[in-house]
């Protein structure tokens, strides 16, 4: 199966670790585009903006999930909120629903209110850690 990976760039060492272990499981995987010199953990975001203007970064990202017969999102906490789910990994969630790929989710639906809902509504499989329910 080909899968994307979707997740923050905050979490880029455990997505480089799931593609590893999606890609010992027999997976052909792809993953977000992280731009060399851009601190993805500044607190204004200008040069994250920049870098997905000029490089087009979510189009890309898009064309990846396009090509993928399912998406894994890497939803890990991030400060307070467990299982942490962004805006730009939640745009692709309802791309992929939109394609009609499937979509699991490496852990549980977090609990930010406007997320829980909608997630329920695409039919995302939730895995626990499980790699192998794929």
């Amino acid at each position: 199966m080909t899968i994307t990976i979707c997740a923050s760039l905050k979490f880029w060492d455990e997505t480089l670790e799931l593609k590893s272990k999606l890609e010992k499981l027999g997976h052909t995987v792809y993953t977000p585009i992280k731009v060399d010199g851009v601190d993805y953990w500044e607190e204004d975001g200008s040069k994250r903006v920049a870098a997905k203007k000029t490089q087009d970064l979510i189009s890309e990202h898009m064309k990846k999930i396009e090509q993928s017969d399912a998406i894994l999102v890497a939803n890990y906490t991030k400060k307070d909120i467990e299982n942490y789910i962004g805006a730009n990994t939640f745009m692709e969630i309802g791309f992929a629903h939109y394609l009609k790929k499937k979509i699991y989710l490496l852990n549980p639906i977090p609990h930010q209110p406007y997320i829980r809902e909608e997630l329920e509504s695409v039919d995302t499989v939730v895995l626990r850690g499980d790699l192998s329910k794929i």
